[in-house]
């Protein structure tokens, strides 16, 4: 054998075909680092003003007018040209700025080009301006840790996913302590203004710097980051400022495109269940627009689920004289009821495999999960207040835990309202599976929010639904349908009459469709007493084989593979949605700085219509807010937008519930959504959900 030389590897290494086929910048990176996003017709002025809008109005908290009482009286404000804005605008337009930006929270496609966009826009009004990337997050502000970003940085990461130009925390400037020092590095590096971008929790982060630096004169500016589209921007009379936060389309779109080749295995596999679950914590809007972007077997809207109300259960109530406030709600058990039911349909036309897809934060809407999840916050967050010290370092076995919540019941906590874990609470929690205990009991987050993520929420429906299936399929209810043709097919060429046998085994066998076996043939055992007993067979002889074939192709394996779909999504490439539409709000965070602005959130208004509709906007920060309870007490942040089922997209949803499911015979109706291009006419150019809503 030949053995290579220092000299014949390094020739290799230089030849040229080796170069392009292992360099880190594929042909598809180099066509995005080139593209340049259309802009907004405002934005193709040399300067822009702002002026107020006052179509709109909020109902503002008492508690956000004590606390920012600075910046809660900000009006809406409208990006307008030249002939618009005040006659002195444009040389403070032009004046020579120095910005900082930092990224807050998970990573969302899109994120680089909101700082393409403010760079591009600040440089072009005055060349001397100078913008300051913070690292890791709020963190970078915290502890000054920085990097002046320049056009090398900066195309290095044109319309590419992810956070890397620089990285990003999920660290709250929370406290006093923290607050002083962000304060200290601001005004220490002489900035004119802060970008943050984030979540609810980064935008109400973002209002409350406003406050403190507003006699300082340091402007700071939100822009709405989060891949679960949580963040929806309405006025008090539910007109549209802000349809949906960057990052939801291009997640989706790549949940949507894996999910699609799942669709193609399962229908070509013929055996798998694929239990898709994808992030949205709070909100099911993934959820809701994966299903339209794939038209899964079975999609669960978690909003849907808490509307949900069991009118058998109601009647059976009244007819009783009683009142069943379970019946309000959907619970753990019939939602596997639903799912098996689907299940046992498709499998009755031969479909023994699908897709079903489920949100993140499904449990939040089941009845008795979010009464638990409640509860134990309330009790954790109290031991930490009483003891000052952390729950799950008090406790960190299960076993622990489970004693204390044991003894609450006998010897309530101080602080606690009587009851709050009562025996009833006790024996139902204790029912439940070690591993989904263990997620109930999980740690919070940093801002006191329940971990779905860390919960395997599609193991445990799961196992409830393996166990009524079980049950079906003992009762003959769950069933492979067989066609008249296989079934003609395998009784010929063993020389057996298919119409001899076919009554006795078959409870529909003169109807069209899939035959499927009499409900009480469950078993070898019983499909020879059947034989025997229509005399078809005497007790001595052995089931022929092609009938024993038939019975077995007719029981069915309930076999799944489980996916969880969210960071995968969070870190792809941006559609040109994204990347058009968070490249202009770079461009109107700085139209809000140069105007003056603070406490204002940068948004794209009219992102349900066409490109050449949208209008940049500042909407306030400060009157979006209201008291939640975070980490047992109240504190204001930024309110979450849930899907609304009475949206067209959800209706739409709902009236394809059925043909999606598809149990009926023929094909599947699933849709193949496509890559990610970024340059095609194929490309949507809005997400699904907004081109729907868009219609009322």
């Amino acid at each position: 054998m030949s053995q290579s030389t220092p000299d014949d590897i390094r020739l290799l290494l230089e030849n040229a075909e080796v170069q392009h086929a292992t360099s880190p910048i594929s042909e598809s990176v180099k066509e995005r680092l080139a593209y340049r996003p259309p802009t907004c017709g405002v934005f193709q002025n040399d300067w822009t003003g702002v002026e107020p809008a006052q179509a709109y109005r909020f109902e503002i908290d008492v508690q956000a007018r004590r606390e920012l009482p600075d910046i809660i009286g900000n009006p809406v404000q409208r990006i307008v040209p030249p002939d618009q804005a005040v006659e002195d605008g444009r040389k403070a337009f032009q004046r020579a700025r120095r910005i900082g930006i930092v990224f807050s929270g998970g990573p969302a496609p899109g994120g680089h080009n909101v700082i393409a966009g403010l760079y591009d826009a600040a440089k072009r009004a005055n060349p001397d301006s100078r913008i300051f990337g913070f690292l890791v997050g709020p963190d970078g502000i915290i502890e000054g840790d920085y990097v002046e970003l320049d056009d090398a940085l900066v195309d290095a990461y044109r319309n590419l996913g992810g956070f890397t130009m620089i990285r990003t925390g999920r660290t709250k400037i929370d406290t006093p302590k923290k607050m002083a020092l962000a304060k200290d590095t601001i005004l220490g590096l002489g900035l004119d203004a802060v970008v943050v971008v984030g979540g609810d929790d980064s935008n109400t982060n973002a209002a409350f710097l406003a406050q403190e630096l507003f006699e300082s004169k340091v402007q700071i500016i939100g822009v709405p980051k989060t891949i679960d589209g949580d963040i929806q921007v309405r006025d008090a009379d539910g007109k549209i400022l802000c349809a949906m936060s960057f990052g939801f389309h291009s997640a989706a779109r790549a949940f949507a495109q894996a999910i699609s080749n799942l669709s193609n295995d399962s229908s070509s596999d013929i055996k798998y269940w694929h239990i898709c679950r994808v992030m949205g914590r709070v909100a099911s809007h993934l959820a809701l627009e994966v299903a339209l972007q794939t038209h899964a077997n079975l999609t669960f809207i978690g909003e849907d689920l808490a509307d949900y109300v069991d009118r058998q259960r109601l009647e059976k109530a009244r007819q009783a004289g009683t009142v069943d406030y379970t019946a309000y709600g959907m619970t753990l058990r019939h939602l596997s009821r639903v799912i098996c039911d689907a299940i046992v349909q498709r499998a009755a036309v031969g479909k023994n495999y699908g897709i079903l897809v489920i949100p993140e934060g499904l449990l939040e809407f089941i009845n008795e999960i979010e009464v638990f999840i409640v509860k134990l916050n309330t009790i954790i967050a109290n031991y930490n207040f009483t003891h000052d010290r952390d729950f799950h370092a008090s406790f960190p076995l299960l076993s622990q835990k489970l004693d204390y919540l044991g003894r609450l019941v006998r010897d309530p906590a101080p602080g606690l309202a009587p009851n709050i874990w009562n025996a009833r609470d006790d024996e139902l929690f204790n029912d439940l599976p070690d591993f989904f205990q263990e997620g109930l009991l999980t740690e919070r987050d940093s801002h006191g929010n329940f971990q779905f993520s860390q919960i395997p929420t599609e193991k445990l429906v799961l196992d409830l639904v393996k166990d009524y299936l079980r049950i079906l399929r003992d009762q003959g209810k769950y069933r492979i349908g067989i066609t008249h043709d296989y079934y003609r097919k395998i009784l010929h060429r063993a020389g057996l009459d298919p119409d001899y046998y076919g009554p006795v085994l078959f409870a529909n066998y003169d109807q069209p469709g899939h035959l499927l076996l009499k409900e009480n043939i469950i078993s070898l055992r019983t499909l020879k007493n059947a034989l025997v007993s229509a005399d078809i067979l005497d007790a001595e002889e052995a089931v022929p084989e092609a009938i024993e074939k038939i019975y077995k192709a007719s029981v069915p394996q309930f076999k799944t593979q489980t996916h969880f779909y969210g960071y995968d999504g969070r870190g792809t490439d941006p559609t040109w949605f994204d990347c058009t539409y968070t490249y202009n709000l770079g461009l109107t965070v700085f139209s809000l700085i140069a105007n003056g602005a603070t406490g204002q959130m940068a948004t794209i208004r009219n992102l349900e219509h066409g490109f050449d509709q949208w209008e940049p906007l500042g909407v306030p920060i400060a009157p979006l807010m209201r008291l939640e309870e975070r980490k047992g007490r109240l504190t204001l942040v930024l309110e979450k937008s849930l899907v609304d089922i009475k949206s067209p997209a959800f209706k739409v949803v709902k009236a394809f519930r059925e043909p999606w499911l598809a149990a009926v015979p023929g094909g599947d109706q699933f849709r193949r959504p496509g890559p990610i291009l970024l340059q095609s006419d194929k490309e949507e150019d809005r997400p699904i959900t907004l081109r729907l809503n868009a219609i009322a």
